[in-house]
């Protein structure tokens, strides 16, 4: 690899394009001429900026070149190598070249092979059983009594007590929430949330119009005074809050921060939107929201994060009844109906157990996940929770948010920065990591060696760039 690299010194030199853009042409050249051989591994990134004496970024951007031009490919956990030219074969696994998509908060998808045979035999069984027909036409909305029972069993392990006439089946947790912030507020109202959130409702409040009010918030959640103060001065028509393993910050609401907030809801009659997305991943937990403040909360939780984001359903659980005509109508509205597919497919799993194997699954598998991050990042800064499939990354100096993630884009992996999480107050120098999707363990652990390397080897004040 020494005369490459020398080749490779030589052209650098000679060129008058920018450094990066040499490295990859002298990648092609040596490719056209036969001096890089199909499937020949490359120079690491450190021993190559190390041999050119250019900076870690430099050399980073030259592969990245490479392999937008169809040069090059990094294979997870093994390195970099030229690319065979190949007119047909079998696909690629996802992640195992091209971009390693962090940016989007999905759980792992366990290997585990009983839970593989059992998903693939529930839906094979199910779909011999029922009657087609019965499928494709329209359904009670909400559910039939059945699937709301079934539903309501399923969420009484975090809100006891409920029972099937608080709740609704809805076609996914986004869809819920938007029928619950057209029916709390009009446009021109506010609804308060922690400062940085889950971005979702931002595209809700903008398409309605309602405006959005960040509240502080710590490790232990919203803080109380900020909330009580804004009640007092500007009353919105509702909390939105992620209590259980934020989305993006993995913090987690303490007990008493939940009475504090309960307390203040009820002095002022403020309703609460409490999404339970991640309750299900740790294996102990404060009391939710809706079982200390029942008569205010409207508690949301799903599929998307125990099982998978393409079982789009959600159980809706009430305050009361009054709220059961209004919410239907406006749920029927946006989306007709939740599928009768998933909705059927649902109960099945609820009742026969398989969605508490792939809850436990993904808690398992979101540990290992935390500890291989915790072993990889040991200089960096970040928060993140054992079971939470997500972490929040501080971006060290002198890297920028907007930076970092340019440059791990630009080696192939993807991560979201905190603008996009924001909701009032300067965005924080810091990036949301997802640990799950498609990814196996090597693409992870290949991710986040790369992290890793960008805060090791931080970029200079100034550009040395060639």
């Amino acid at each position: 690899m020494s005369n490459d690299s020398s080749r490779w010194a030589a052209a650098i030199r000679s060129s008058r394009k920018p450094a990066y853009v040499a490295i990859a042409d002298a990648i092609a050249e040596d490719i056209q001429t036969g001096k890089l051989a199909a499937n020949q591994k490359l120079p690491t990134l450190r021993t190559l900026a190390t041999v050119l004496k250019l900076n870690f970024t430099t050399v980073a951007r030259g592969y990245a070149e490479a392999q937008q031009r169809g040069l090059i490919d990094a294979r997870a956990g093994s390195g970099t190598f030229v690319r065979e030219v190949v007119t047909s074969g079998p696909m690629r696994r996802p992640g195992a070249a091209g971009l390693l998509d962090m940016t989007m908060n999905m759980p792992p998808e366990p290997q585990d092979r009983l839970l593989l045979q059992r998903l693939r035999e529930g839906i094979t069984s199910f779909a011999n059983e029922v009657d087609p027909y019965d499928l494709l036409r329209y359904q009670e909305f909400g559910g039939s009594y059945e699937d709301r029972e079934i539903g309501a069993r399923w969420l009484s392990r975090h809100l006891p007590g409920v029972t099937a006439a608080r709740v609704l089946v809805c076609p996914g947790i986004q869809d819920t929430l938007l029928a619950l912030f057209t029916a709390l507020a009009r446009p021109g109202d506010s609804i308060a949330c922690e400062a940085i959130t889950y971005p979702g409702i931002k595209g809700i409040a903008a398409q309605l119009g309602i405006r959005l009010v960040g509240l502080p918030a710590d490790d232990e959640g919203i803080d109380p005074e900020a909330f009580g103060a804004l009640c007092a001065a500007d009353l919105p028509k509702a909390l939105y809050c992620n209590p259980t393993l934020l989305n993006p910050t993995t913090a987690t609401m303490s007990l008493e921060r939940r009475e504090a907030i309960v307390d203040i809801a009820r002095r002022y009659s403020v309703p609460i939107i409490e999404d339970d997305a991640y309750g299900c991943l740790p294996v102990t937990r404060p009391p939710a929201l809706a079982e200390l403040a029942p008569e205010l909360t409207f508690y949301v939780a799903g599929f998307s994060k125990c099982l998978g984001a393409g079982m789009r359903i959600a159980y809706l659980a009430l305050p009361n009844g009054r709220y059961t005509a209004r919410l239907s109508s406006t749920l029927r509205t946006t989306s007709v109906m939740a599928s009768p597919f998933m909705v059927r497919l649902a109960s099945r799993w609820l009742e026969d157990g398989t969605v508490k194997m792939a809850t436990l699954a993904i808690r398992e598998e979101s540990k290992f996940r935390q500890q291989m991050a915790a072993q990889i990042l040991k200089g960096a800064e970040y928060i993140a929770k054992p079971e939470a499939f997500h972490l929040w990354l501080s971006v060290p100096a002198p890297w920028s948010r907007i930076e970092f993630s340019t440059h791990l884009r630009a080696h192939g992996v993807g991560v979201v920065v905190s603008d996009t999480f924001t909701v009032s107050g300067t965005a924080p120098e810091a990036v949301r990591v997802c640990l799950g999707g498609s990814a196996d363990r090597d693409d992870c652990k290949h991710a986040l060696e790369i992290i890793e390397d960008a805060i090791e080897h931080l970029p200079a004040p100034i550009s040395r760039e060639m």
